[in-house]
Parts: structure tokens; sequence; C-alpha cells
């Protein structure tokens, strides 16, 4: 794609999905619709992906990232849940902190609009038929008032993910979109993404 189109890297636990192909392509085409050119973690890996399975291939993954990252004036994340845990994917995360590094504008979306605290106390539930109690004594500063049965707090009060994760997106002006329907979440991030871009040309 050329022209106008404003390259935006496209991340999430969206690789790991069976229909990554096809989803992407689809989110390609609703970048397209407001002069972004949506460009995926698969762009970059045609001769890592050549390789068989092993570290040395998944490092060849992590560096083809990074450089598309590089090269890509911004980005659009998915931070849905992953692995049925409340924790989105940690290699998205890690993404989310290296465009923050470049200074790069980001949106993020998701289909749970649940606060984090809520996600971790339906897994706890769930999984072990455990509850959440009222945080202990601690010596330590606090960014939430309820620990899990492990005694480890759960922290991040009032957002959907990680205060890190959250706050590296609204320090580079974006928000979550929210909404069940995966395309439309994606569809309202991309849109606003693209009004702060060409805002700046």
């Amino acid at each position: 794609m050329s022209g106008n189109y404003i390259p935006v890297y496209l991340a999430g636990d969206l690789v790991f999905r069976p229909e990554a192909l096809s989803l992407f392509a689809r989110l390609k085409l609703i970048c397209a619709e407001y002069g972004l050119e949506g460009v995926a973690p698969f762009d970059g890996q045609a001769e890592a992906r050549l390789l068989p399975p092993g570290r040395e291939t998944i490092l060849a993954f992590v560096r083809a990232d990074r450089d598309l990252m590089d090269h890509c004036t911004a980005g659009l994340f998915c931070i849905d849940p992953f692995r049925r845990s409340p924790e989105m994917d940690p290699g998205t995360a890690v993404e989310i902190g290296y465009m923050m590094g470049l200074g790069k504008p980001m949106e993020a979306y998701t289909v749970d609009g649940r606060l984090y605290s809520e996600k971790v106390e339906t897994y706890w539930r769930d999984a072990w038929n455990e509850d959440l109690r009222k945080r202990q004594e601690s010596d330590a500063p606090s960014s939430g008032c309820m620990e899990d049965p492990d005694g480890m707090l759960v922290h991040s009060e009032g957002l959907l993910q990680n205060g890190m994760v959250e706050g590296f997106v609204g320090m580079t002006g974006g928000s979550v979109s929210i909404n069940q329907d995966f395309f439309q979440a994606f569809r309202k991030a991309a849109e606003r993404l693209a009004a702060r871009l060409h805002a700046q040309t």
C-alpha cells in the first residue's frame, strides 16, 4: 500500500489465534478505510517462518517485529485477556512499552470491559473456587485494596489492565476502546488513531 496511508503496527494475541491470517487481513481493510496501512507481525516474518520451531526461530520473530515497530508511525494494540487468565498477552505488553519508548502514538482495544480487579476475582473463583480478600498490612505502597489468596496485591484499580499498559497508551494520547464485538472495538480504536495522526499531517 502506498500514497498517503500511514503505517501502523497491529499487535495482540491475534498472532496465536487459529484464524490469524484472515483476521489480520480484515483488520487491514478496516485500517485502509481510515487512511492507515495496517502492518501485521507476520509481514516481517517471511524468512523466519521458514525456520523450524525453536529458540532461534522465536528470536528471529522478535527481531522482525521490532524492526516493524521501528518503521511504523503508530500502533493499535489488542489487550484482551489471554489464555483464560485476567492478564493480557505479555509480548504485546512489551511491545506497548517499546512503542512508548519510541514516542509513537498508540490506541488499544478490547472486547472485555471489566475492570482488572473484576477479571482477577472471576479468575480465582472459576479456576480455584477462592475469593479475594482485603489487603493485609504491607510496607509497600499500594495501588489496590484487595489481594488474592496467595497474598499478591490486586493492583491497578479502576483500570482494564495493568497500569503500565493502560498508562503508557494514555501517555501517548490514546485510550482503550471497548466493544463486545471484536471488529467494532478495533474499528473504534483505528478511527481514533487515524484522527490523531491525520491531524498532525
